[in-house]
C-alpha cells in the first residue's frame, strides 16, 4: 500500500510543481492548428472517397 501512496503523491507533485502549462494563447493557437488540420485531413479523405468511388462506378457499369 505505500507504494500505492507514493506513486500518487508523486505524481501529483509532478503535475503541480514541474509541469509547464500552457496559458490561454497558446492553447488557443493549438487548438486552431489542430482544428485546421482535422479539416484539411476530412476534405483530403473525402476527396480520395469520391474520387474512388466514382472510379469503381465506371469500371462496374463497363461489365
Amino acid at each position: 500500500m505505500n507504494k500505492v501512496s507514493t506513486y500518487f503523491s508523486e505524481s501529483f507533485r509532478e503535475l503541480t510543481q514541474k509541469v509547464t502549462w500552457p496559458n490561454w494563447e497558446q492553447l488557443q493557437q493549438s487548438t486552431m492548428i489542430v482544428l485546421g488540420a482535422t479539416l484539411v485531413i476530412t476534405a483530403l479523405v473525402s476527396l480520395m472517397d469520391f474520387v474512388a468511388a466514382g472510379g469503381l462506378s465506371f469500371i462496374y457499369k463497363m461489365f
